[in-house]
C-alpha cells in the first residue's frame, strides 16, 4: 500500500516528509508556498502517521522502501527533498541508498548522529488518553496539560486528533507502535556512508538537535553540507519562523 500523499503545483517535484507525531497537514501552508515558486509538491504521511498504512514494524530500513516506492508509483525520478526531525533522518537515510533519485536535500534540525529516546512525556501523556469513555477535544487537551506544559508542543499533537464516528476521537497515528518502537527513531547514520550531493541543514537557534560539535560527523557523511540556522526558532523551526525557513529553503533549492 502506498503513502498518504497532498500533492500541489507543477514543476520539479519536491517531497516534504514531517517529524515524529507529525503529518502532511503540519505542511499546509508552506507547501503552499513552495507550489507557487514551481515546484510540484508531494507532503506525505509517513507509515503509522497520519492517513498512512498502519503497520507493527517501524523503521528507517522500512521508511526509505516507502519513500522509494512511492517515488517509483508516482514515476518521480528525481526529487528534491525538506525532511524535518525523524522526516531529515529518513531523507538522510534515502540519500544513502538512493542518491541518484536525489537533486537536494534540507534537513530540518536533526543530524545523523544517534539520538536517545527522550519522548517520554509525551508519550506517557498520548498514552494517558482513554478513548473508550469518548472524551471530548477539551478532555483530551486537559490531560495532555499534566504531562506536556508546552502549549505549542499540545497544539501540535492535537492536530492528529480526529472524529472516528460522532462522539468519539482517536488519533490519527498508530501510537502503540510508536510507543513500542519508540528507540528506532534515534538510529545514527551507518558509519562511512556518504553523500556527496547538495544538503543544506538548517538548525533552530534555540534547539540543541544540531550541536556545533556536531559539525565535523555532518561533513564526514556530507561532504557538501551548507548549514544555517534559522533565528528565533526552536526544534520546530519552519512552524516558529516560517519567513525565514521558506526563504532559506527556496534560496537553495532554486539555485
Amino acid at each position: 500500500m502506498s503513502l498518504y500523499s497532498r500533492i500541489e503545483g507543477s514543476g520539479k517535484p519536491l517531497l516534504i516528509i514531517h517529524g515524529f507525531l507529525g503529518m502532511s497537514d503540519n505542511w499546509k501552508t508552506l507547501g503552499g508556498q513552495y507550489a507557487e515558486r514551481g515546484f510540484e509538491v508531494h507532503a506525505l504521511d509517513m507509515r503509522n502517521h497520519g492517513r498512512s498504512l498502519q503497520s507493527d514494524e517501524f523503521n528507517y530500513d522500512l521508511m526509505v522502501q516507502d519513500l522509494y516506492d512511492y517515488c517509483k508509483e508516482h514515476n518521480l525520478e528525481k526529487v528534491d527533498i525538506i525532511g524535518h526531525s525523524m522526516g531529515g533522518k529518513i531523507s538522510m537515510f534515502f540519500a544513502m541508498t538512493h542518491p541518484e533519485m536525489l537533486e537536494k536535500l534540507v534537513v530540518a534540525d536533526i543530524g545523523p548522529k544517534y539520538y536517545r529516546p527522550h519522548h517520554q512525556d509525551i508519550l506517557a501523556g498520548l498514552n494517558a488518553i482513554d478513548f473508550s469513555v469518548k472524551p471530548s477535544r477539551s478532555d483530551v487537551e486537559e490531560i495532555l496539560q499534566q504531562y506536556i506544559p508546552d502549549f505549542g508542543t499540545r497544539q501540535f499533537l492535537m492536530k492528529n486528533l480526529y472524529w472516528v464516528e460522532q462522539g468519539q476521537l482517536a488519533f490519527r497515528f498508530n501510537l502503540k507502535v510508536l510507543t513500542e518502537k519508540i528507540d528506532n527513531i534515534g538510529t545514527a547514520l551507518p558509519e562511512g556512508t556518504v553523500y556527496d550531493g547538495s544538503v543544506l541543514f538548517l538548525r533552530g537557534d534555540r534547539s540543541d538537535y544540531i550541536k556545533d560539535q556536531d559539525f565535523e560527523t555532518i561533513h564526514n557523511h556530507f561532504p557538501k553540507a551548507i548549514i544555517k540556522d534559522i533565528k528565533n526558532s526552536g526544534h520546530w523551526l519552519h512552524a516558529e519562523n516560517p519567513k525565514d525557513f521558506v526563504a532559506e529553503t527556496l534560496a537553495f533549492l532554486t539555485a
